[in-house]
């Protein structure tokens, strides 16, 4: 069921519900702020087993907004521990907790959600941005510089530097971003890769950066520790990713160690025809797991207590992520429990709660 515990690489998590990583927008030049402190100490008593903070830039021109977090230099990684230190403090003791690396690639350099999400204009202090190739993400969007193999080669060793900070902080996972059209996510898609060299035209070819940089932070870890990847199911548009290229490069990533994978969609165009609704994206899950030996974790309007425990006594997936499920109520694990009969430990200063 989906409190039973459940293993990624060397570590055991209590139970199969994760908080899925959710920007915050609130952070200056990559360093966490109070808003922060606040948002993961009461995600980290609400009795998840794995809690993922946002996603996290590997270089400043990696963020998506100038209020994205970072993990490039020592105050980002600084800030990044202050806050996790401060979560893991009111948490219980079996909670684990993952960072999800990531590079916006041609989608950096934008506002805010509530401001637009637009490209920033020259008045809010944009920068260049950098993808696959110059083909920007939608009309009056900066066009990207296409990435050279030296500037790849960078970004490797970025994420890499990344992976040691956050196995420095404290983090018992790690997560590289793969999906909602960013960067890794850029190279793996026809639609947004034109490049004629190694790293463009065949789907062998487009897996090829995104794999090199999986296999460099992989060398850079401790043995086993816990690594996995968020992935596009489908990119819901006819050229698009589907789930044929997504089973594909998922059983590359396993062949390279990868312990799980997440499964998400969409994001690289700006007007998909996703079929919103409960569940939407499960059976992109199920592909995977089917056809992998991979920990395999769904995500997508996952909100209902018995349907998402339905998603593991089917097999659907290994675990769920929400997110909008945990900023309507922190406590959806502790509903959860008491609607599927489960006892959990919660802080004795809230039990009269229940």
């Amino acid at each position: 069921m989906i409190f039973s515990p459940v293993q990624i690489g060397k570590l055991k998590i209590s139970n199969r519900i994760a908080v899925a990583p959710m920007c915050q927008y609130s952070a200056v030049d990559g360093v966490m702020t109070d808003w922060h402190i606040q948002h993961l100490m009461q995600l980290g008593y609400s009795a998840a087993g794995l809690i993922m903070v946002e996603a996290t830039a590997v270089e400043r021109i990696g963020r998506i907004t100038h209020n994205c977090v970072g993990i490039y230099n020592d105050l980002c990684e600084a800030s990044i521990k202050k806050t996790l230190d401060l979560a893991r403090s009111v948490a219980p003791t079996d909670t684990s907790f993952g960072i999800q690396l990531a590079h916006a690639g041609r989608k950096a350099s934008t506002q805010r959600p509530w401001e637009g999400r637009k490209s920033l204009t020259k008045e809010e202090d944009p920068w260049i941005t950098r993808s696959a190739s110059p083909t920007p993400f939608d009309i009056g969007w900066h066009v990207p510089q296409s990435l050279s193999e030296t500037d790849m080669q960078k970004i490797k060793n970025k994420f890499v530097e990344a992976s040691i900070r956050s196995v420095k902080i404290g983090f018992d996972l790690i997560e590289v971003h793969g999906t909602h059209g960013y960067l890794f996510h850029q190279f793996l898609s026809q639609i947004s890769n034109k490049r004629e060299d190694k790293y463009g035209g065949s789907l062998e070819n487009r897996m090829r950066f995104p794999l090199e940089v999986f296999t460099a932070i992989k060398k850079a870890l401790p043995n086993d520790f816990p690594l996995g990847v968020r992935i596009t199911g489908t990119e819901w548009e006819k050229n698009g990713i589907n789930e044929s290229e997504a089973l594909i490069f998922a059983q590359e990533l396993e062949k390279l160690g990868c312990h799980y994978v997440c499964v998400s969609s969409g994001g690289n165009t700006p007007n998909p025809q996703i079929p919103i609704g409960p569940h939407y994206q499960v059976h992109l899950a199920k592909i995977i797991k089917d056809n992998t030996n991979m920990i395999v974790r769904a995500v997508g309007m996952i909100s209902d207590p018995k349907k998402a425990n339905d998603i593991i006594v089917n097999k659907d997936a290994d675990m769920v992520a929400m997110a909008r499920a945990f900023l309507s109520n922190p406590r959806w694990v502790w509903d959860a429990a008491k609607i599927l009969n489960y006892s959990i430990n919660v802080p004795p200063q809230y039990a009269r709660r229940l």
